[in-house]
């Protein structure tokens, strides 16, 4: 089925254009043991992926009984992975050819991530990609609720001038596709790091190389 051209494409950002889902998951999973609560990385991928960090400090103190998470969790969790992020983090395969191509179609695109402003900043700085996002990557401080409520795929389409029923979201998560999908947009789903299956029972369409986004998109394979 022809699709029409999308006004906009909003990207997520960890597992779509950076690569640095697992950097999160040890750096969490380490800072949660410390707290009390033995976890490995893989075990906190499947409880706490593509969630806010301001939802695992509750859930933690749900699991170890109040006063369990010391106000300084977060801070102190968001510090050491910003830190990691300044050397460890890689694009995606393919993402910024991809984007390179949906760009020079003339389609704006936006970021809208989970991550603090702070993390967001720092991976776009890492991947070279600041300069494209300016003005339109959105971060866990710029919405009321993140994901997977939509408040921050509409203000991506906003930020873009499209109206979130003519774009196109990309996201790797079960809660970013939901979000996608609550805003109204398409969404493509990227297994990076979710099952094809799991990402299509959110709503999504899977797919599995960033190099094939455009055509996905109805333009042209990226370069």
């Amino acid at each position: 089925m022809d699709r029409p051209r999308p006004q906009a494409v909003l990207f997520d950002c960890d597992g779509v254009l950076a690569d640095t889902e697992a950097l999160h998951d040890r750096i969490m999973a380490d800072e949660i043991s410390a707290l009390g609560w033995e976890m490995t990385a893989e075990e906190g991928a499947r409880r706490f992926r593509g969630l806010a960090w301001e939802a695992i400090g509750p859930q933690v103190e749900q699991r170890l009984g109040p006063g369990s998470v010391p106000a300084e969790f977060l801070p102190n969790l968001i510090r050491r992975v910003v830190r990691a992020l300044e050397h460890e983090a890689v694009p995606i395969p393919g993402a910024v050819e991809a984007i390179g191509a949906i760009v020079a179609a003339g389609i704006p695109v936006a970021v809208a991530s989970n991550s603090s402003r702070a993390e967001l900043a720092t991976k776009l700085r890492r991947l070279g990609l600041a300069e494209i996002f300016r003005g339109r990557a959105f971060s866990v401080n710029d919405v009321e609720r993140p994901k997977p409520a939509p408040d921050m795929y509409r203000a991506a389409a906003q930020a873009c001038g499209a109206d979130p029923h003519r774009c196109v979201v990309v996201e790797d998560s079960v809660a970013g596709a939901r979000a996608g999908i609550a805003a109204g947009c398409r969404v493509l789903g990227f297994t990076s790091s979710t099952s094809a299956e799991a990402l299509r029972a959110a709503g999504a369409e899977p797919f599995d190389a960033m190099r094939d986004l455009p055509g996905l998109l109805g333009l042209g394979a990226a370069e």
